[in-house]
């Protein structure tokens, strides 16, 4: 099974960068669906970007586009979310996620439509702090 671990959090101003990266030591990530969420004191958990591993095909949230990009590393067995012009509503906790699906579709139906509550596989999460 899955063993996520997040690296790369960390307190920035606005308007700076970050790297957060996922590593699966438990199996290969390459066969499926990787997400990352996030979560803010007081607030739901929500969906940032998700990645099908099998294709390679991507998909971000709304509040996140154009400034996060997801991507996946096989040879690492690593997802990395690059993150640029941070704002202060991007301060949260952020979780990589993980699940098996046989398509994309089914990925970014889990991503969009279910939601947190499709993906099995969760890391403990990565502290990302960003001062206006």
């Amino acid at each position: 099974q899955a063993q996520l671990v997040e690296s790369g959090g960390g307190s920035v101003q606005a308007g700076g960068s970050l790297r957060l990266s996922c590593a699966d030591s438990g199996y290969t990530i390459s066969s499926n669906c990787i997400a990352w969420f996030r979560q803010a004191p007081g607030k739901e958990r929500e969906g940032v970007a998700a990645i099908y591993a099998g294709g390679g095909s991507t998909t971000t949230a709304d509040a996140v586009a154009g400034r996060f990009t997801i991507s996946q590393d096989n040879a690492k067995n690593t997802v990395s979310l690059q993150m640029n012009s941070l704002k202060a509503e991007d301060t949260a906790m952020y979780y990589c996620a993980a699940d098996s699906t046989s398509a994309a579709r089914l990925c970014w139906y889990d991503f969009r439509i279910t939601g947190a509550a499709a993906f099995r596989y969760w890391g403990k999460g990565t502290q990302v702090t960003v001062s206006s």
